[in-house]
């Protein structure tokens, strides 16, 4: 079952300069279905737009960023809003409670000179605001104690936490109204190998205890192998490749996706690895036809006139290239 449906969604980045409107397009096409209890990742470069489609997603649209088309649906209750369409004080009521965000670099947004219990208490009645001083704390220890947190880290400032334990109070922060779909952009970012691993942990652990649908925006191939169940590979503000999480890296079938993959270390593997040619394109100005076809080695002339859509192959995965068809589907 469909929580989530985003169709050929468009959001640029638009400025004006003596009278000459600039668009950037982040998300340009986008086209998803996300599953109920599932983790989906979302994989890419750098600036290919994985934040901007989360930020129209969770419906933090503020200008320059502007919809220029396309549809983001929930399901809830039974029932379709488009946040494209929702008016301001329904976005308000259904954020954290029945989508959550948890933002890039999300443990620095903790205020400093308040202890996390009031932040807490903050966040709480601005959602609950005749919820009563007692069954706040009882809730609140409950959710820390239900993901391994402490309830001494309500006494605390962000300052006396580790990086980790502040992006744990994050994640917590996010989660305390277990809402149906949880975004999460590059949660583990500047954390050691070895405290990702526990952000990690803890976001499976919510995802499997609560059923809801888990999205993991990172550049880390390595974090999407290790959590989601079907990944979604982003390149120039489109979605080039998608399917199963053992099929991207057991077998990726566009060039792109393809690059990443050979890209990655591998253990006892010394031999040296290979960088993608080129540069990612300028979004103000990108290519025409398929935008990966100036660093494509597999390019065609039709791949710098016409733009391949994202369909179907076998294994019930959708890829966007000339040089795959239903019945021929590999990249050599």
């Amino acid at each position: 079952m469909s929580v989530l449906r985003i169709q050929n969604l468009q959001a640029y980045y638009q400025s004006t300069l003596y009278g000459v409107t600039r668009n950037v397009k982040a998300v340009d096409g986008v086209s998803l279905d996300l599953r109920a209890n599932e983790i989906y990742g979302i994989a890419g470069e750098s600036s290919c737009g994985k934040t901007s489609l989360i930020k129209v997603v969770f419906g933090a649209i503020k200008p320059p960023l502007t919809i220029i088309g396309g549809r983001v649906l929930y399901q809830i209750n039974d029932r379709d809003f488009d946040i494209t369409q929702t008016n301001d004080e329904t976005l308000r009521q259904m954020r954290w409670k029945q989508v959550s965000y948890i933002l890039q670099g999300s443990m620095s947004l903790l205020n400093p000179v308040r202890r996390v219990r009031k932040t807490f208490w903050d966040f709480t009645k601005a959602h609950e605001p005749v919820i009563e001083p007692e069954k706040f704390e009882a809730t609140t220890r409950e959710h820390l104690n239900r993901l391994g947190l402490p309830a001494e880290v309500l006494d605390s400032y962000p300052h006396q936490l580790s990086g980790g334990m502040k992006q744990r109070v994050a994640i917590a922060l996010a989660t305390i109204f277990q809402p149906k779909v949880i975004l999460a952009d590059e949660p583990t970012t500047a954390l050691d190998v070895v405290v990702q691993r526990g952000v990690l942990q803890l976001l499976r652990r919510i995802q499997q205890e609560t059923k809801n649908t888990l999205v993991i925006v990172t550049h880390d191939m390595g974090i999407h192998a290790n959590i989601a169940d079907r990944v979604g590979i982003m390149y120039a503000g489109r979605i080039v490749e998608e399917g199963t999480v053992k099929h991207i890296f057991s077998e990726p079938r566009h060039p792109y996706t393809k690059h990443l993959i050979q890209s990655l270390p591998k253990i006892g593997d010394k031999s040296k690895r290979q960088s993608i040619p080129g540069a990612p394109p300028n979004l103000a100005d990108p290519p025409a036809g398929c935008r990966f076809h100036p660093r494509c080695p597999y390019a065609k002339p039709i791949c710098s006139v016409q733009t391949p859509e994202l369909s179907p192959i076998q294994d019930e995965r959708r890829v966007a290239c000339f040089l795959l068809t239903k019945e021929n589907a590999h990249v050599s």
